[in-house]
């Protein structure tokens, strides 16, 4: 990509607040050009969502849009296609942190298993993440999930096998942490309707949380983000420059500190709207075309 901006702008010790619309379109670009650590890769088209089976040009061609901004891609699921997003990944370059969806479907939560573990033997694993929030959503007991990070453990001792969950689980089930090679957390200020110029702080304070309870281990934020168009969460208000600002705030600090996240997400989601309302649609870096929203 080219800079289509005259004056290349300092990244370090900048101040988001008094830049205009121009200069915060240049420091994403900035960011993007060098690339972030990874995203959350979410490939579905505008009429699709969980449970629509996505073909192979469909995966590549939703791929080559975030392959040269990233080095990490993180999905979601291990069934309908998804499957295939591994390889491809590493294909192109890219490690993946392979998602195996669980949740009260015992039976389905077998065929996502036993794909990751596929995937993973295959040397296409670079870290699998045995479900996605299954604690917070009270769909499986604590017993129940460390059996599944058990047994993967078993079957792929040299992949690092995590679980995803809000940072303040991993203090509340120490049990599940252990189990844990990495601490896959996720923090949002958004969420937990922190106004927008307070959100940088906020989320180092979750961050900070997720290590304590990590008791030495690697912490990953697995998802981090904010939305530009919905209802507010309180004081968390959705907009373009609120969810600019706290891109850039975000990855200077992670280039400061060394910090590895994965932003959540590649594309808006407009089937999201059933389970979040009108703002879970828009936490993409992209439009659900695949068109770029803040660069």
């Amino acid at each position: 990509m080219s800079n289509p901006y005259q004056r290349r702008l300092s990244l370090s010790g900048v101040n988001t607040a008094s830049l205009s619309e121009g200069e915060l379109k240049q420091l994403v670009h900035q960011i993007l050009e060098s690339g972030i650590h990874g995203i959350s890769f979410s490939p579905y088209g505008a009429d699709q969502g969980p449970g629509s089976h996505l073909g192979e040009d469909q995966l590549r061609s939703r791929l080559d849009i975030v392959r040269p901004h990233v080095q990490w891609v993180r999905t979601f699921s291990c069934t309908d296609g998804n499957e295939l997003i591994p390889s491809i990944a590493a294909e192109n370059g890219l490690k993946t942190i392979v998602g195996v969806w669980l949740d009260d479907n015992r039976d389905n939560n077998e065929k996502e298993l036993a794909a990751g573990l596929e995937i993973a033997g295959r040397g296409h694993a670079d870290v699998l993440a045995i479900g996605n929030e299954v604690l917070l959503r009270d769909e499986l007991s604590e017993d129940e999930l460390i059996d599944y990070l058990q047994r993967a453990k078993s079957a792929v001792p040299d992949v690092d096998i995590g679980y995803v969950d809000a940072y303040f689980k991993f203090e509340g089930h120490p049990r599940v942490t252990d189990a844990c090679d990495v601490v896959l957390a996720n923090c949002y200020p958004f969420w937990e309707g922190c106004p927008a110029e307070h959100a940088l702080l906020y989320m180092k304070e979750m961050y900070r949380c997720a290590v304590r309870a990590a008791n030495g281990k690697k912490v990953i934020v697995s998802e981090t983000g904010w939305p530009n168009v919905g209802t507010n969460t309180d004081g968390a208000v959705p907009s373009f420059d609120n969810a600019i600002k706290y891109f850039i705030d975000t990855y200077r600090w992670a280039e400061q500190d060394g910090i590895e996240i994965i932003w959540f997400s590649s594309f808006d989601e407009p089937w999201k709207t059933g389970a979040e309302g009108d703002v879970g649609a828009y936490w993409g870096l992209w439009d659900h075309d695949g068109q770029p929203k803040y660069f």
